[in-house]
């Protein structure tokens, strides 16, 4: 097991790596220039000073090392072209809520597709069943961000049952602790719902298809000659056969739902991960943009390295040399 994590950890800080050597080649060969003046009434001298001063007057490769050398050594990420705030500092602040909206999504697309597969197992081939896989290939096929707006529109502005926007109310600091994590919560709910949906479908589907294959097997069959109900066989011996599945889909997730964040956290204004890239992004804060890159192929990585390391203590049938 011992030798399992360390092949894992050494794989997952080269591909981290990787990464970001991709992200900077990628941001440096982009065209146009990071700290070109807006206003051309700017003097091409401070524009060089700023240059010197971020190290943009070096050549690439020395750019790149010393950027290296920073990041991995110290977790110096360097300072925002647009506000000078320390990067690392300023995605520590936005980090938090988009593991909360991905937490709060990865849960409800769970709920939503183990949900629909037992429904659509209990009476597989039916009508029902045939709804249930029908309305899931539909919800996998439409874009997150059409999802967003319509439910921005109807549930928010038409039905007033959610706030159309943002993490918390103009209000919430005035807030005790309890209604503060209410207020959160109100806001949560509609963006972490949306977001989820997209892969509530592909878990209703393995769902299904888990239960159905465990029925037929010598296990399910056995636990039906006992006179166990059928209830009891799908959620108790059923679900235990679809884990490992369902948690390898989990390692699938992380980085849909990560991008998904992206535009989730766009279209319900949420100060979060992807919010910080877009304005790095449209600004040219190629430091914010970097380090954004990097923090989310992290969290895709642990997410991935978890879902491994759980995958061998649920499923027997591996063997870790």
């Amino acid at each position: 097991m011992i030798r399992f994590v360390l092949r894992r950890l050494l794989a997952a800080a080269v591909l981290f790596l990787i990464v970001l050597t991709l992200a900077f080649a990628v941001v440096a060969l982009a065209p146009g220039e990071p700290l070109a003046p807006a206003d051309p009434r700017i003097p091409p001298e401070q524009a060089e000073r700023l240059r010197a001063l971020y190290g943009l007057d070096q050549p690439l490769p020395v750019q790149y090392l010393h950027w290296l050398g920073a990041v991995v050594l110290h977790w110096d990420w360097g300072q925002s072209y647009r506000t000078g705030q320390p990067v690392a500092e300023l995605l520590f602040d936005a980090l938090p809520p988009t593991l909360l909206l991905a937490g709060a999504a990865l849960l409800a697309q769970y709920l939503l597709g183990i949900g629909l597969g037992l429904i659509a197992a209990f009476r597989p081939n039916s009508r029902l069943d045939l709804s249930v896989r029908v309305a899931s290939l539909i919800v996998y096929a439409l874009p997150t961000f059409w999802v967003g707006l319509m439910a921005v529109l109807v549930l928010a502005v038409g039905l007033g049952v959610a706030p159309a926007g943002g993490m918390t109310s103009a209000a919430g600091f005035e807030l005790g602790p309890l209604a503060a994590a209410l207020d959160v919560l109100a806001h949560l709910w509609l963006p972490a719902l949306v977001l989820g949906l997209s892969m509530a479908g592909d878990i209703a589907r393995y769902t299904r298809s888990s239960l159905i294959e465990f029925q037929a097997t010598e296990a399910g069959r056995a636990a039906r000659a006992r006179g166990l109900s059928e209830t009891r066989i799908l959620l108790v011996h059923g679900l235990a056969h679809a884990a490992p599945r369902l948690l390898q889909l989990a390692s699938v997730s992380a980085p849909l739902l990560l991008s998904g964040a992206v535009v989730a956290e766009a279209v319900f204004a949420w100060p979060g991960l992807g919010t910080a890239t877009l304005l790095a992004i449209q600004s040219r804060d190629i430091p914010v943009v970097l380090a954004a890159t990097a923090y989310g192929a992290a969290l895709v990585i642990v997410a991935s390295l978890v879902a491994d390391l759980l995958l061998t203590r649920l499923d027997p049938r591996i063997r870790v040399e």
